[in-house]
């Protein structure tokens, strides 16, 4: 039996107790003093031995992944995790403010709950993750990719198509992003938010 991976967030009614029958892909759980969601999971038994849990789970405070296995009937801290959209304004010395798409609160984030800060930029949609109880972001998620233009890079040379020799260019929201050498100033390209790597040139 595989691994189960829809990591798919789930909402909750309310916090409460539950036990290892309760979990699920996207269960967001208090464990070790932070809030871990669960990633994937396998319920097993071996030979007659007591049958487990085995998790691997990821810090919505952090981003850390582990690996930890439950014994069965253990029971958990259920946390009611809520997803809500906000719109980037400007970054300050206290963090990246956003606004509330709906109610128009604005909210401060830390960059370390932020994947790729350097590819914020201004208008720019999101989801905040809220412990819904104490009201308090967890971690933010960016678009998988956005598109940007460029704003400075060396020129390449006419006609040089390579792919697989890059060259740094800064794009609007200030990040450095490493491109083919065909790429010039004023092209827009379509940048991967996890690892921050440009994916291809766009039209726009």
């Amino acid at each position: 039996m595989g691994l189960k991976t829809n990591l798919d967030i789930t909402f909750y009614q309310k916090t409460n107790m539950a036990t290892t029958a309760d979990i699920r892909n996207g269960l967001c759980i208090e464990f070790n003093d932070d809030i871990f969601q669960i990633i994937e999971f396998q319920h097993a038994q071996v030979g007659r031995g007591a049958a487990h849990v085995r998790t691997k789970i990821r810090s919505m405070t952090t981003g850390r992944v582990l690996e930890y296995t439950f014994a069965s009937g253990h029971k958990i801290n259920e946390v009611r995790i809520e997803r809500r959209k906000f719109q980037f304004l400007y970054a300050d010395e206290m963090g990246y403010n956003f606004m509330n798409n709906d109610t128009f609160d604005q909210v401060s984030i830390d960059e370390k709950l932020i994947t790729s800060p350097k590819l914020l930029k201004e208008g720019m949609e999101v989801d905040i993750l809220f412990h819904a109880e104490k009201e308090t972001p967890l971690t933010l998620e960016m678009p998988q990719y956005v598109v940007m233009q460029i704003t400075y890079t060396e020129p390449g040379l006419r006609g040089d198509t390579a792919t697989n020799t890059l060259k740094p260019a800064t794009v609007e929201s200030g990040a450095e992003v490493r491109v083919p050498l065909f790429v010039g100033e004023g092209d827009f390209i379509k940048i991967d938010t996890a690892s921050g790597a440009y994916m291809e040139r766009v039209k726009q």
